[in-house]
Order: structure tokens, then sequence, then C-alpha cells
């Protein structure tokens, strides 16, 4: 702690303007009345400092005591964070709730956010002896985390030299040294967890290029609009939508090594339904729980607003930690917007020039800096490794409205926009990702991946076109009636249908349809491109549309999505195909 003490001059809300701080740092920590409330310096002008508390202020008075704490707000990297609970300042919700026996998180309280009496079974690298160089992101040791998590224990970024010491196997806590690097004269003592500042991105070797997607499980998003590994998303819609489900449904099946969801403002029950499902939920290609997987930071929307913002820095850089190790993180936040109301409000309190809306003028430059933090990267460090780390971020505007100024400053920074819409929702249709105003601009980079399993490229670009006749028909059917159209749109729309029903349409309810492996998206997208393909032909030798609609197979097309893909490769997907060609061949006759 500092010497220096300044005293609180005036409080707003979360924002307490202190005097009497000279010296003191932007971003630095510092402990607020006392109670000592955790706060953070956003503003230093002249001989004032402003102060964003990140606890409740009521009770606060002019003239308390402000003691900085010379360091800038760090989150603790190391074991024991896999299946941990933290609010927005990584405290252990968990270990919160037993300690004060309060289903609230108390003012001033302060629990480590990683268990100090915990022994871990560590395991050192045997690549590395003593004498060796080591540089920062080498690997020193391992320890077996959860069953699915080996946790690397590396040297931490800014540290070098040469090994003087490393521990033999063994259990210690995280404040155990395990390794002692010396340089010169100077010695560092290399724990098993290291602090680091949450609005610092952590440094990598090199950018990568992306080259694989990210199997989220949800069709549309996997074959329709897929995005890459270390790719960054934006998933804007109004209340009622389904965005909560889907960045659940994103965070349960996708095929990341690691999982980070961030509740940022979003009501508690949501939080509460998340946290009840994973516990119970088994990883379909590990067979394991989700949560030997998973990190959670729960900041509801009953907590203060200031803390919004540090829940997705704390997020971005837990994720960054593990990518480091050479895994695959996905992270999504739920959502951005009361992330940005939170910044609307303290700006406010601040007095400071408004931008559109009343949202201050660098909402879009603090937007860049947590999707900036995305990607694929060569990371630090021997062993050679590369690790990626995926953002969703969700949007809530008021009324569904895409033109405020929260949507439009994040499609600057995303690659795949994913707009929720209304008008499916009201009808049932989940996910109710608009494919009209949905892009992707991984499609280039994924493509080799896809066209190894199917004709992609091409169907996709098919159903595409099929969605847009309809939408271009739509305006006529409402007119004049389906029944006026010529055979070749009543088509159109018919397998339009077949694609909007039977594959782009998903129930995160259904134990089997909630998740859909590539192999059975490109199943099922056959069977509907061969009924499509000869149904053309039908129709070119008279055959209506009308007996086309009452073929069978069309049924058994429709429950293809309830098939498991084991189920789908022992031979009912033949069949299907089968079934499609028989009553073709029927309805011509031979």
């Amino acid at each position: 702690m500092s010497s220096r003490v300044g005293r609180i001059y005036r409080i707003s809300g979360p924002l307490v303007v202190a005097e009497g701080l000279a010296g003191v740092m932007m971003y630095e920590v510092v402990r607020v009345g006392e109670e000592g409330l955790i706060g953070e310096v956003i503003a230093i002008r002249g001989d004032r400092t402003f102060i964003q508390v990140y606890e409740e202020t009521s009770g606060l008075t002019v003239g308390e005591k402000v003691v900085p704490t010379g360091k800038p707000l760090s989150a603790e990297l190391g074991p024991g964070l896999i299946g941990s609970i933290y609010d927005g300042l990584q405290r252990p919700e968990k270990e919160i709730g037993v300690k004060t026996g309060s289903i609230f998180i108390e003012r001033g309280v302060s629990v480590p956010p990683l268990r100090r009496e915990v022994k871990w079974s560590f395991e050192k690298n045997r690549e590395i002896k003593l004498g060796d160089k080591i540089a920062p992101g080498d690997i020193v040791g391992f320890v077996k985390e959860t069953p699915l998590v080996l946790h690397k224990i590396m040297v931490p970024p800014e540290v070098g030299g040469y090994v003087k010491w490393i521990a033999d196997d063994g259990d210690y806590t995280i404040e155990d040294s395990v390794a002692i690097v010396s340089l010169g004269d100077r010695e560092y003592e290399v724990k098993m967890y290291q602090p680091w500042p949450i609005r610092r991105p952590r440094p990598h070797s090199e950018k990568l290029g992306p080259i694989e997607p990210l199997i989220t499980g949800i069709r549309v998003i996997d074959y329709m609009f897929p995005i890459a590994k270390g790719g960054k998303a934006a998933i804007p819609g109004g209340f009622g939508t389904g965005k909560t489900v889907a960045l659940q449904e994103i965070t349960k099946w996708s095929h990341a090594d690691i999982a980070i969801y961030v509740g940022c403002g979003e009501r508690g029950n949501e939080m509460s339904d998340a946290l009840t499902s994973f516990m119970k939920l088994l990883d379909p290609r590990r067979g394991r729980l989700m949560m030997e997987r998973s990190v959670f930071i729960a900041n509801t929307s009953n907590m203060p607003v200031a803390a919004r913002e540090t829940s997705v820095f704390l997020g971005v850089t837990i994720g960054e930690y593990f990518r480091d190790m050479g895994y695959d993180v996905v992270m999504v936040a739920d959502s951005t917007s009361r992330w940005a109301e939170a910044m609307r409000e303290i700006s406010g309190r601040m007095e400071e020039m408004p931008g559109e809306e009343g949202f201050p003028a660098y909402l879009s430059s603090r937007l860049a800096e947590f999707y900036e933090r995305a990607g694929r990267v060569k990371v630090l460090g021997r062993p050679e490794r590369s690790g990626s780390l995926t953002i969703f971020g969700a949007v809530s505007p008021p009324g569904g409205d895409f033109s405020e100024p929260v949507v439009r400053s994040t499609v600057r920074y995303v690659q795949c926009f994913y707009a929720l819409d209304y008008g499916l929702a009201t009808r049932r249709h989940f996910p109710a990702i608009n494919w009209l105003m949905s892009y992707s601009l991984y499609i280039d980079f994924v493509k080799a991946y896809w066209n190894k399993l199917s004709r992609w490229s091409e169907y996709r670009e098919t159903a595409l076109k099929i969605l847009q006749r309809e939408a271009e028909l739509s305006d006529i059917v409402r007119l004049v009636g389906p029944e006026a159209l010529p055979e070749e749109d009543k088509l159109t729309l018919e397998i339009s249908r077949m694609i909007r029903e039977d594959f782009l349409q998903q129930s995160a309810l259904n134990p089997v349809d909630s998740y859909s492996p590539p192999e059975k998206d490109v199943m099922i997208m056959e069977a509907v491109m061969e009924f499509y393909r000869l149904a053309g032909r039908a129709l070119m030798k008279g055959v209506t549309v009308a007996r086309v609609r009452e073929l069978k197979s069309r049924t058994l097309i429709a429950q293809m999505k309830y098939y498991t893909l084991e189920q789908l490769k022992s031979g009912v997907f033949e069949n299907i195909v089968n079934s499609i060609r028989s009553d073709f061949k029927e309805l011509l006759g031979g």
C-alpha cells in the first residue's frame, strides 16, 4: 500500500472524486472509505482524481480516506480457474457465500480468486535442465487441473534468464515456487500462478490467419455463416429473440478446449439457469462434465453497474491465458450493451461531452480494445505452439433497432454478424438468426474444411439463393396467394420451407437436435439438395409441386435432425436417399 492517502471530495453513485492523491496512476486500484471498497482511477483532472467504484457506495461520506495500492486491476491466473464462478472483480462467489453466509456479496469483502490452501500435483518439464536459458512463455511444468484440462505452468511474460532451480514432482500450493530464474544478480521465483493487468493484452509471438472453423453445433452458424477459430462475432437482437440461449448453446457445444461465459449485466435468473444446466451437462465429444473445461463470470444486473466493464476484460484476460497454453478458447459476453450502458452512466456523472444517444465518444475505441484481443496466434515460449481465442458478443439494442450506436460500433470490429429477428422468434423459429441479414467474412478461410466433407460451397450458395428468392416472392404471395405462382416458383417456396424447417430450425431443448455435428449437417443438406434436384427434373416432365409435396421421402427428410449421427451413419441416411430416388422414380412411372 502507498503512504499517499487522499480524501473523498464528492460522491455521485458509483463515481467518487478524491483530492490529495498526487502521483496516482491511471487505472490504478484504490481502496475507498473505511470499508476499503475497490475502485479504479479512470481520470485525473488537476488535483482531483475520478474513481470508478466497483461496489455499492451508499453510506460513504465526504472526507473518508482513499488509499492507492500502486497496482493496476489484475487477474490471478493459475490452477483453480476451471470450474470457478467469479464476479466481475474475480472474487470467487462460492467461497464468499460460504464465508459470509449471504446470497449477496457484502461490501469490502476480500477473498483470493485462487485458493491458497489447495495443493496441486506438479510435474516438471523433463526437457528443462539446470542452467538452460529460459524465456517468457516457456513451460516449466504441468498440473492436471481437471480430466479435460492439463494446466501448463508458464514463465510469465517479461521474465527470462537461466534456470537456477526447478522443483521436483510433487504437491504444491500456488504460492510455492516451482522454479527460480536468474539473470545477472537478479532472481525471479516462478510460482504456479501469475497476476496480469486485465486491460493489457497478453503478448504473443505472431498473429496467424484463420484456417479452421470453430464448430458450434448450431447448423445456421456452422454451415451457413461459419466462424473460424480466433474469430470475432456479434449476436444482436431485441428482448425475447434468443440471445442468451444461443450463447449458452455455443458455450456448451463448441469444439473449443476451454469455454468462458461472461454474464455482463444480464438477469440473475438467466445466469443461474446457465450454471445449473452446465453442472449437469456432459461434453458430447469427451463424455466428461462441461464444468471441467469452463469458467464463469457472473456479473448480473443487480450487481454494481461499474463492474460490468471489468467482467468483460477479466473474461478476455483469462481467455488469453489459456490461449497461451496452446488451447482453443471460446468466450461469450452477454451482453456488451449492458457494459456500454454502464460506460454511459459513468461518463454522464463525469460530465463528459456525450456522443450519440448519450454514449461516451470513446465507446467505439473501448469496443475495439475488447474485440481486437481475439485471434489465432503463435504464442511465446517453448515448445512452439499456437492457440486461439474466439469471441462472441451479444448486443441488446432497444426494440431490436440495429441502427443504434452499440450495434453500429460493434459491426466495425467483427467478421461475423448473426442478426436475431423478432419475426422469426414470434413464429417460434429458433435460433432466430435472420439468413438475409447475417453474414460471415470467414467463408474463404473455412471452405477447404467443409469441401472435404461435401460439395459445401455449391450447396450453401444454392440454399442461400433459394432463401433469397423466397423473400422476393413473399410480397406476391401475400397479394395473390401461392397458387397463382408458376410451378418453378412453387417449388422454390417448398424447398425454401424444407431448408428453413428441416435444416435451419433447431431445438435447444431436444437432446438430439441441440447439438448437430458437421457430418450430420452435411447429410441433411445433401438429402434436401437431392430432393430439389429430382423435383426439378419432375417439373420439367409435367409433374406438379402438389404431387411432389405428398411424397413420403419429404417427411423422412423432416425427421433427419432427430436422428443421431451414429444412426444416420448406420444406414438411416442411405435409406432416406434411396427413398427419395425411389419416390421420384415411381412418380415418373419408372
